[in-house]
């Protein structure tokens, strides 16, 4: 009986996954994988492959050319910051396919971002921002071991100043970075796959894999202990973890972290720690058309055991608690969200990162918004291609909750041209979610969105 409860406990997690007003997947606007989480001042900020939405169409699996960068200081709403590097960012590197799982990592007021090009080895980035631009500084492959299995870089920088580099398909291998980050001091080393280091893998024999470590390893440390955390096989995958006292091992496997759930037979983790909780990243198939090659990051708060040992976690509708309230008395894009539906982010060089609304009554939420004492007036950029009854509702707490106020959106011809409207609104005060709902009579592209304001 036992069993069956925790079966069906199981499948209703991952359905609220996949349906409703979750908070999980955090991007609904694309489909984004193999999350990269790295907490700078205050804010976390979310490196992302990118499948495209024809992934597979022809049958050749993964589409992946770009990386994406998102944004959060209250780990439910989430801004969109677009493209933040690309395969053409590399001149060595091929430009059709292969941009993978990706990692951030900050050293002395520059951020380094490593990257594996499938079937191409591994390349790094570097910025004096973690927006970015990004540049290749070497001008080749900083990791040219294998060029199949050099994917799913993690870089970590220990307490006595040494970096590191993990990697590796089927294989884990580490090799130390010099302080310039870019480039490696000594050999490659293979950490030993060993059982005792990765745990039995169940339901096949492959002299190749004899662990369940399969790829994306991630590294991190908790008081004195480290964790290495990994997509764990047989496929489809789950994740998994072993600890050390040392970077270099040995290791030893502790388990399951979150079992196969959700729609993907590929998972990647990611974990922090940010404003006093630590957070536990990964990817799965949710979102309408998801699945292996089109998959969708998600988050759950992580917590351990007194011995440091973490607790095992499923895929649920993930935070559902601002850590603070968002200010909307600033500037604040479009593409702040904490859940959609029907809408998709675009770019362009005029408005940047921007959303348009895909049909009728497509609709954004913005979580926990503190208009405190209230506010009276709003203003935004918006603008359509079509000519008369599109508009913008703003209400609270529900997509059909209480009106504040319509925006009629002017005709701006094309969505590189925007117009500016301030309007009235019922007066509103106190803490609650915004709903931004799109209505208009095209079936496609209804309206364009680039940023909002309340005022006073």
């Amino acid at each position: 009986m036992k069993h069956t409860y925790k079966l069906i406990a199981t499948l209703i997690a991952i359905i609220n996954c996949s349906i409703g007003e979750a908070q999980n997947p955090i991007v609904q606007t694309k489909y984004s994988a193999d999350p990269a989480p790295m907490v700078h001042n205050g804010t976390v900020y979310l490196y992302t492959s990118h499948d495209e939405d024809d992934a597979n169409a022809d049958g050749k699996g993964f589409k992946m050319l770009n990386w994406s960068l998102y944004t959060s200081t209250d780990m439910v709403n989430w801004t969109d910051h677009g493209i933040v590097a690309s395969l053409k960012d590399f001149s060595w590197a091929k430009q059709d396919n292969g941009a993978w799982a990706v990692q951030c990592i900050e050293r002395n007021g520059k951020f380094y971002l490593y990257c594996p090009m499938h079937g191409g080895n591994i390349g790094v980035l570097v910025s004096d921002s973690p927006y970015g631009p990004f540049k290749d500084p070497i001008g080749k492959k900083l990791i040219n071991h294998h060029p199949w299995n050099d994917i799913d870089p993690t870089p970590f920088i220990d307490k006595d100043g040494q970096a590191y580099l993990f990697w590796g398909n089927p294989g884990l291998y580490y090799v130390k970075l010099n302080k310039d980050m870019i480039s490696c001091s000594g050999e490659v080393k293979q950490i030993p796959n060993t059982l005792e280091s990765f745990g039995k893998r169940e339901g096949e024999k492959n002299d190749i894999r004899p662990t369940t470590y399969e790829e994306g390893p991630w590294l991190y440390k908790r008081n004195s202990l480290y964790y290495l955390f990994f997509a764990a096989g047989p496929i489809s995958e789950h994740i998994g973890y072993s600890t050390s006292k040392s970077i270099t091992g040995p290791w030893k496997y502790q388990g399951v972290v979150m079992p196969t759930q959700g729609n993907s037979f590929t998972n990647h983790p990611g974990i922090i720690d940010f404003k006093g909780k630590s957070y536990f990243f990964y990817h799965n198939g949710a979102l309408p058309g998801g699945g292996g090659f089109t998959r969708s990051v998600c988050v759950e708060e992580a917590r351990f055991n007194k011995d440091g040992s973490i607790m095992q976690m499923n895929m649920t509708e993930g935070i559902k608690q601002s850590l603070n309230p968002l200010n909307p008395y600033v500037k604040t894009e479009a593409e702040t969200i904490a859940w959609s539906e029907g809408v998709k982010s675009m770019e362009d060089n005029v408005a940047g990162t921007f959303i348009t609304a895909k049909y009728n009554d497509a609709f954004i939420k913005v979580k926990e918004v503190d208009f405190r004492k209230g506010a009276s007036k709003f203003t935004t950029r918006i603008g359509t291609t079509h000519n008369g009854n599109v508009s913008m509702e703003i209400r609270l707490d529900s997509k059909n909750g209480e009106l504040l106020g319509t925006v009629n959106v002017p005709m701006t011809v094309g969505n590189d041209k925007w117009a500016s409207q301030t309007i009235d609104i019922k007066k509103v005060s106190g803490i609650h979610d915004l709903y931004f709902v799109f209505k208009g009579e095209a079936k496609t592209n209804i309206l364009y969105f680039d940023y909002w304001k309340f005022l006073k």
